[in-house]
């Protein structure tokens, strides 16, 4: 089943229920400033408010489109009212096309669907080049200078999240859901067999020096 991510700015929208249609389904996440806080699968929809709390909807604009993970994705900005000039400023931001606000469930599905079939694009690079540290994100697999980073699944997972995030403190809250494990206490103490796993693994490709544990607030990937 191929999977569509609406991500939105609006806080009610991240609570919406995912939706099924066809082969494809529909899952609703929350857009913060930060940008995604989940790893990015399949194709990528973004509604942007035109007024946010910590930053400007033409300001998100832009940083969606100079993020690699979304920098295709089809986004919509959601006006406050019709004004030509808005229309104009939202556009020159990167967004594709507005919308005037609110925008429940049924009217995001309903743009979304209406273009789907046509403009369904994939926003995820295959492969993440951040220099000596290349990511294969279809073939799941990591190398540093050209020698293979042997991992599982999860840790590849934790990694990747990392690489997309770099020099950025991540909580271990924060890799449960990016993982898309939230809801599950236990895993917050898996992710210390993560980071393990993860980190024998750099070492062993020598890049042992790359994972850095900051205490009492979680893990960062330090990249030039």
């Amino acid at each position: 089943m191929e999977h569509v991510t609406i991500f939105a700015t609006s806080e009610e929208a991240a609570g919406y229920d995912r939706f099924d249609h066809g082969d494809a389904q529909f899952v609703f996440e929350r857009l913060a400033a930060a940008g995604p806080n989940k790893l990015v699968e399949g194709s990528v929809w973004a509604f942007v408010d035109w007024v946010l709390d910590d930053l400007s909807g033409l300001e998100m604009c832009r940083r969606l489109r100079a993020d690699p993970r979304t920098r295709d994705a089809h986004i919509t900005m959601v006006l406050d009212e019709d004004d030509p000039e808005d229309r104009r400023r939202a556009i020159k931001a990167g967004a594709d096309d507005y919308a005037i606000g609110p925008l429940d469930r049924k009217a995001m599905l309903d743009r979304v669907l209406a273009l789907y079939a046509t403009e369904g694009r994939q926003s995820v690079p295959q492969v993440l080049d951040l220099g000596a540290l290349q990511i294969n994100v279809a073939g799941e697999q990591a190398r540093w200078k050209g020698q293979q980073i042997t991992l599982r699944p999860n840790e590849f997972r934790v990694l990747r999240f990392l690489a997309e995030n770099p020099n950025r403190v991540l909580s271990r809250q924060e890799l449960v859901d990016a993982l898309g494990k939230a809801g599950d206490p236990g895993y917050l103490r898996t992710v210390d067999v993560w980071i393990k796993r993860l980190r024998f693994g750099l070492r062993s490709a020598g890049a042992g020096h790359l994972l850095r544990t900051v205490h009492s607030k979680g893990y960062v990937l330090d990249l030039p």
